[in-house]
C-alpha cells in the first residue's frame, strides 16, 4: 500500500517553492532511473541535471513559460540517443562482459543480432524507439521522486532543438525528449495541488483475458 499512498500523493506541481532537494534524495532518484529496464539493456540516453539558474532561464520562454522551470530545484533533462551505432550497442555488450567477468555465446550472437539491424535502420526510428527507453528511466523517477518526498512535474512542452541548443546535445550525439523539474510544491499558488487526481476507472483501463 505504500506505493500507491505515494502515488496519489503526487501530482504535476503547477508552482514550485524554489527549496533546494537534498542531493542524497536526487542520487536516489538518479539511481531508481539508471535501474530502470530497456530494451536489450542498451539504456539508449543520457540525464542531464541542470542546476544552473541562468540555463534554467534560458529554457523557461522555450517550454511555455512554465514556472517550474525555473522555480525547481533540479530540472532533469532526459535525452535519447540520435541513433544506434555499432560503437554504442558494443559499449553496453562490452561493459556488460567485463562486469560479468565471462563471455557467453547466446549473448554474443544476440549483440551480432542488433548489429546486423539497429544500425542500419532510419535515424529517426531509431532515436523515437531510444526515446521511448529513456521514458521508461523518467517514469521510474517521477515514481522514486514520490517515495522521497520530492515533486517531479512531467513536461513535454517544450521546444526540444531548443533545448538541444543551448545544452549542446547534438555534438553528443543526443537529442532532448522529455523533461523533468525537481522540487517542492508551492501550495498557496498552486491551482492544481487540491484539485482530486483523476484516473480512468480500472474498468475502462485493464481487459482481463482469463
Amino acid at each position: 500500500m505504500e506505493l500507491l499512498d505515494k502515488l496519489n500523493w503526487r501530482y504535476a506541481a503547477k508552482a514550485m517553492n524554489g527549496k533546494a532537494v537534498p542531493e542524497e534524495k536526487v542520487e536516489r532518484i538518479l539511481e531508481a532511473a539508471r535501474l530502470a529496464p530497456t530494451s536489450s539493456g542498451l539504456q539508449p540516453f543520457e540525464i542531464f541535471v541542470v542546476k544552473n539558474q541562468d540555463i534554467k532561464e534560458q529554457i523557461k520562454p522555450i517550454a511555455w513559460n512554465q514556472r517550474v522551470i525555473t522555480e525547481c530545484s533540479h530540472l532533469l533533462v532526459f535525452a535519447a540517443w540520435d541513433t544506434y551505432t555499432a560503437d554504442r550497442i558494443n559499449y553496453m555488450f562490452d561493459l556488460t562482459n567485463d562486469i560479468r567477468g565471462f563471455k557467453n555465446e547466446g549473448w554474443e550472437n544476440y549483440r551480432q543480432m542488433l548489429l546486423n539491424a539497429y544500425p542500419q535502420k532510419d535515424e529517426e526510428e531509431n532515436f523515437n524507439h531510444a526515446a521511448k527507453q529513456a521514458y521508461i528511466a523518467f517514469s521510474q523517477a517521477i515514481t522514486a521522486a514520490a517515495f522521497e518526498g520530492v515533486d517531479a512535474t512531467p513536461i513535454e512542452g517544450f521546444d526540444p532543438e531548443a533545448v538541444d541548443k543551448i545544452l549542446g546535445l547534438r555534438e553528443k550525439g543526443l537529442r532532448s525528449a522529455v523533461l523533468l523539474p525537481l522540487g517542492y510544491r508551492e501550495e498557496e499558488n498552486d491551482w492544481l495541488v487540491n484539485l482530486v487526481k483523476v484516473r480512468k476507472p480500472m474498468e475502462d483501463l485493464v481487459t482481463v483475458i482469463d
